[in-house]
């Protein structure tokens, strides 16, 4: 019995960490990505500032802006498509689709070790 007790805990223990649920405030925020790891603007997916919420992640956020950041994968938050399916589809018709990875070919750092997408500084009073 106390096997399991410290197995439930150490399972529930790993969930509370792994799954901070990007309450942060530093959640939101943007990338800019090279030219050649962007995807064409006419051909962008839509943003999911505009789209709907995902849990945990705000849709508010201004795409570009250093708000609009997705801090658990490491991308715009307004491209993220761990956090939010429903921008998939758009993904896949611009043909910037990773089958091998299931991610945005733009953001899989796995066939593009280069590609280095940087979020935005912040906005500082003017």
């Amino acid at each position: 019995m106390r096997k399991l007790s410290v197995l439930v805990f150490v399972l529930v223990g790993s969930l509370v960490v792994g799954c901070d649920g990007g309450n942060s405030p530093t959640t939101p925020a943007t990338a800019t990505m090279s030219p050649a790891a962007a995807p064409p603007a006419a051909s962008s997916p839509p943003s999911a500032a505009t789209g709907p919420a995902s849990a945990g992640h705000p849709t508010a956020a201004k795409p570009g802006s250093y708000e609009d950041w997705c801090v658990e994968h490491d991308v715009p938050e307004s491209q993220c498509t761990r956090c939010d399916k429903s921008l998939v589809p758009a993904f896949k018709a611009t043909k910037d689709w990773c089958k091998e990875h299931d991610l945005p070919e733009s953001h899989c750092r796995t066939c593009n070790p280069g590609l280095r997408l940087t979020r935005p500084p912040k906005e500082g009073p003017k």
